[in-house]
């Protein structure tokens, strides 16, 4: 399979029909039976050193095969060796600093960043010391006892783009971790650029439909096996009926993507020329990709946007008031389109010099576009602005 939506629809499912199934088969047993010790024995040396079984799955928090279906899917899609799945996007962050040598060690680090992967870095909860910098200053924040350089492109929430290549080619023989979470795989595969780590918070378009949390990273063979003992050992284990769900959704995905990106696309056009709003940002336009990695890096411009509202605080916070059909929520990724407000909700725990380095001001709010009729949601985004700004 080398298409992309063909792939999509289809990665995952290699064993279906010897199975004989049509829909991806749930398997919730915590415990699997043994042929015999011996055979026990070699699979639960195999799993510890962060492999595959080869009789039994033994235990699921070492190995389950719903999960482990999703998971080459993902792989599939990532241009990767393997993926590994987690719990939550978190716990995906934290295995990978935990897989890179980096708790108690350096990290450079790119803002704009999801705020929980920024707090984790900044709190030193793991024991690691933080450089934020630029990416073009990547190599100059480079230390002999750095660990891994983390970034996040599109950016969350001003969708900055940040070269890949660049990033890695600055970066030497560090490791470099992608936040693939806004692109996902249909716009972007970071390891095609050299990146080691591509990193997604599944919750958002890769499960769609908002009723599934998860994590999970695409990389080489080698590292995909310290991540599966990270995993192990943490307990950091994907619930099987969550990769369930997100193998059903898999197959609608580029549907989904692209559909989500004609109406952020659309809105954004819309959003530059309306008077109570200073600032619009969206890959589609020039301001916002000022180095033409749309169509070079990237495969289209993505499904979030974010503006900001003139007036500042209050303004936003009665656009999220005021909206109808929009639901002012956070997380994204979803069929139906979500507004937050960036600076009081998921970059809260950022401090506030840094929001303010990174672009997230008090007007900023973050769209994130479904996939309804454009029409409707420009009529519903139209009038909470004006009624706001109004006062």
């Amino acid at each position: 399979m080398s298409g992309l939506d063909t792939r999509v629809v289809h990665a995952g499912r290699d064993d279906f029909r010897a199975l004989g199934v049509h829909t991806p088969p749930l398997d919730r047993s915590t415990t699997y039976p043994l042929t015999s010790l011996a055979s026990g024995t070699e699979d639960i040396d195999e799993l510890a050193a962060g492999g595959h079984p080869v009789s039994s799955s033994v235990y699921s928090r070492l190995y389950n095969p719903t999960v482990a279906r999703w998971e080459s899917a993902v792989a599939s899609l990532e241009h990767a060796d393997e993926a590994i799945a987690f719990g939550s996007g978190m716990a995906a962050v934290t295995a990978a600093l935990l897989a890179a040598g980096a708790a108690g060690h350096h990290v450079v680090a790119l803002r704009p960043l999801y705020g929980g992967t920024d707090h984790l870095l900044t709190s030193g909860l793991l024991g690691t010391r933080t450089t934020w910098t630029t990416a073009d200053h990547v190599a100059d924040a480079i230390e002999q006892d750095t660990a891994l350089v983390v970034m996040e492109t599109p950016s969350n929430p001003t969708l900055s783009l940040v070269d890949i290549a660049a990033v890695v080619e600055q970066a030497g023989e560090v490791p470099v971790l992608v936040d693939n979470t806004f692109a996902t795989p249909i716009l972007q595969r970071p390891l095609d650029h050299g990146a080691t780590w591509s990193l997604h918070s599944a919750t958002k378009a890769l499960g769609g439909h908002g009723d599934v949390m998860a994590g999970v990273i695409a990389c080489d063979a080698d590292r995909a096996r310290t991540l599966r003992q990270v995993r192990i050992g943490t307990g950091a284990v994907l619930d099987p009926q969550a990769a369930y769900l997100l193998h059903r959704s898999l197959s609608t995905l580029a549907l989904r993507v692209r559909a989500a990106q004609g109406n952020a696309t659309e809105l954004a056009a819309r959003l530059v020329d309306h008077p109570d709003v200073v600032r619009v940002c969206h890959p589609s336009l020039p301001s916002s990709d000022p180095h033409g990695l749309v169509g070079r890096q990237m495969d289209g411009p993505g499904g979030i946007l974010a503006f900001e509202v003139a007036g500042g605080l209050s303004v936003a916070g009665r656009v999220m008031e005021t909206v109808e059909l929009i639901t002012p929520a956070v997380s994204l990724g979803s069929t139906d389109t979500l507004i937050e407000h960036p600076a009081g909700l998921t970059h809260r725990i950022v401090a506030s010099e840094a929001q303010t380095s990174g672009g997230i001001t008090p007007g900023l709010l973050r769209v994130s576009a479904g996939i309804e009729d454009v029409e409707d949601l420009w009529k519903d985004l139209d009038q909470a602005i004006g009624v706001a700004a109004s006062g």
